[in-house]
């Protein structure tokens, strides 16, 4: 296993950029860190309407061209339960919508750790019930809904499905899990392999969990680590991973643990890429990455 070439620029463009060090930053510079990453030309998309669900979660709604009604596909963005925004995964929303031709709600939850577990995930939750029974305002179709997220956004959509399944609403169709964060354990060997180097370190991580969770307990919650959590009647999943990922290990293991389950999965290994490549542009592996996820979105359950 070798790191894809076109990846070596981009390490070294993310080297020069300055991403703080976890071990003396503060949320809010990280934030602001992020924040200054620049923004690719946007996919068009037939209109993009900013409101409130639940009363006070704010999201995006991107709805394609055309007539509807259109599947409804809600998005949790990734930035480790701290960081990142709407505005950081714009584009990737931008690409689902009109590469799949759903309706996209990309949700805004709270962050860590002014609100920690479980706070952000109730409002992920809150905001896809929210989803469901409005979706028919935005020309939405509730009865094909999908969850979606990358890192620790693919963790909230893995939790959301697991408090939809055992709360009885709302009906999922399907999860798409873009390397997704499934379990509160630093020492597997994709941890060890890669604990730093590649964009997303071990140290990082550490970080990001030390933000989220009030007590180190609570990683042993099922909604914490879904990896823990007992995974039959869950709706199908997608799971992508990467090779040169701390995350690729406990990916790949929940995507087992669905199989285990009796839950239908199909999971995507990328073994030259790092973490967060399906939102940096320009990567062929980036668009075959969409491209998949579109193809699955698209397709009716």
């Amino acid at each position: 296993m070798s790191l894809d070439p076109e990846l070596v620029p981009v390490l070294s463009l993310l080297e020069e950029s300055g991403l703080p060090d976890p071990s003396v930053t503060t949320p809010e510079q990280f934030r602001a860190a992020m924040s200054a990453v620049p923004v690719e030309q946007p996919t068009p998309v037939g209109e993009v309407i900013n409101t409130v669900a639940a009363g006070s979660i704010p999201v995006r709604i991107y709805r394609p061209d055309g007539e509807g009604p259109f599947p409804v596909l809600v998005f949790y963005h990734g930035g480790g339960f701290v960081v990142c925004d709407l505005d950081t995964h714009d584009e990737i929303c931008r690409q689902l919508c009109a590469g799949a031709n759903v309706l996209v709600v990309s949700v805004q939850y709270r962050l860590a750790p002014e609100a920690p577990f479980p706070a952000p995930l109730e409002d992920c939750y809150a905001a896809t019930c929210w989803a469901a029974e409005n979706a028919e305002n935005y020309q939405g179709l509730a009865s094909q809904l999908l969850v979606a997220g990358d890192s620790a956004g693919a963790n909230f959509a893995a939790a959301v499905s697991l408090m939809a399944r055992d709360r009885g609403t709302p009906a999922i169709s399907r999860q798409l899990l873009i390397y997704p964060v499934t379990d509160f354990n630093f020492e597997t060997d994709s941890y060890k392999e890669n604990a730093e180097g590649f964009f997303l370190t071990r140290a990082m991580m550490q970080w990001f969990w030390g933000h989220y969770l009030e007590h180190p307990e609570q990683g042993s919650d099922p909604l914490a680590s879904p990896l823990r959590a007992e995974l039959s009647g869950l709706p199908p999943a997608a799971v992508i991973t990467a090779g040169f990922d701390p995350l690729r290990d406990e990916g790949q293991a929940y995507a087992r643990a669905l199989e285990a389950a009796g839950v239908d999965v199909q999971l995507r290994h990328f073994p030259g890429m790092i973490h967060g490549f399906v939102t940096m542009a320009g990567l062929t592996q980036a668009a075959v990455a969409v491209d998949w996820l579109c193809e699955l979105a698209a397709a009716k359950n």
